[in-house]
C-alpha cells in the first residue's frame, strides 16, 4: 500500500458514511523511520507525521523541514514533556493530571491535547477508564489544558469489523464530554488494519504507519 492508496480508501470510507473526506487527517506514523523516508512523503506534499518516542522526535525535528506538523501519539513521561512541547502540533496521548501539569510548563501557550481513553480497559495500556474520562477531562481543562478530542488504541482483534463497537464507544465518550467541554471535537482512532472502519465511525485523525511505509512489526501508537 502507499500514501495515495490509503488516501483513496479514506476518501471512499468517508463518502460511505456521508462525510467530507477532507475532515480526516492521515497521520503518517514515522517512528523508527529514517529521515530520507519521511522526506519522500514530504516531497509529495504530506505534512502530518506521528512519533511515539520523545528523544527520536527531538532528533528528527532538527533534520527535517520546519512546516511539518508533528503529532505525538505514544506514552509520554512527564519528565519528557519538555522535549515534545516546543515542537509538537498535537499531543494525542494525554493520560493524566501529572502529564497535563508538565505539559503546561514553559513559555507561551502549549499545543492542544487529546485525552487518551483505554477504551478496551486493558491493564497493559495507558489512558483513562471510559467511565472516568469526563472527570479527568474536567481536571485537565481546569488547570489550563486546551483539550480538543479523544484518542484510543484498541485491543487487537481478528477482523476490522470487530473494532466497530469500540469506535462507537469512544464516540459516545467524546459526545458526553463535548456536552460539557465544547472544544472536544476530534477523534484520533484507527490504524493500518482498521482505519476504514474508524473513518466510517467518525475518526478525524487516523494513525497509519505500516500501510504507508515499508512493513514493520511494531504497533502504531
Amino acid at each position: 500500500m502507499t500514501l495515495e492508496s490509503v488516501q483513496s480508501r479514506v476518501d471512499a470510507a468517508a463518502r460511505r458514511a456521508g462525510r467530507d473526506p477532507g475532515s480526516v487527517t492521515i497521520v503518517a506514523v514515522s517512528k523508527g523511520r529514517p529521515v530520507d523516508e519521511i522526506l519522500r512523503l514530504y516531497d509529495r506534499g504530506h505534512r502530518d507525521f506521528g512519533e511515539n518516542r520523545a528523544g527520536e522526535l527531538a532528533e528528527k525535528v532538527g533534520a527535517l523541514p520546519g512546516d511539518i506538523r508533528w503529532h505525538f501519539v505514544g506514552h509520554l513521561q512527564s519528565n519528557k514533556a519538555r522535549l515534545v512541547r516546543p515542537v509538537g502540533a498535537v499531543l494525542h496521548s494525554l493520560e493524566g493530571l501529572s502529564l497535563a501539569k508538565a505539559w503546561l510548563k514553559g513559555p507561551d501557550t502549549p499545543p492542544p491535547c487529546m485525552l487518551q481513553v483505554n477504551i478496551g480497559r486493558e491493564p497493559q495500556k495507558s489512558g483513562a477508564d471510559p467511565d472516568e474520562a469526563l472527570a479527568l477531562a474536567r481536571q485537565v481543562v481546569g488547570v489550563g489544558i486546551t483539550l480538543t478530542g479523544m484518542m484510543a488504541i484498541l485491543p487487537i482483534l481478528p477482523t476490522p469489523e470487530e473494532t466497530r463497537p469500540y469506535f462507537r464507544h469512544l464516540v459516545a465518550v467524546r459526545d458526553e464530554i463535548r456536552a460539557d467541554i465544547p472544544s472536544v471535537v476530534d477523534l484520533s482512532m484507527g490504524m493500518t488494519d482498521d482505519f476504514e472502519v474508524a473513518v466510517e465511525e467518525g475518526a478525524t485523525f487516523i494513525r497509519v504507519g505500516r500501510a504507508i511505509f515499508e512493513p514493520d512489526h511494531e504497533p502504531e501508537y
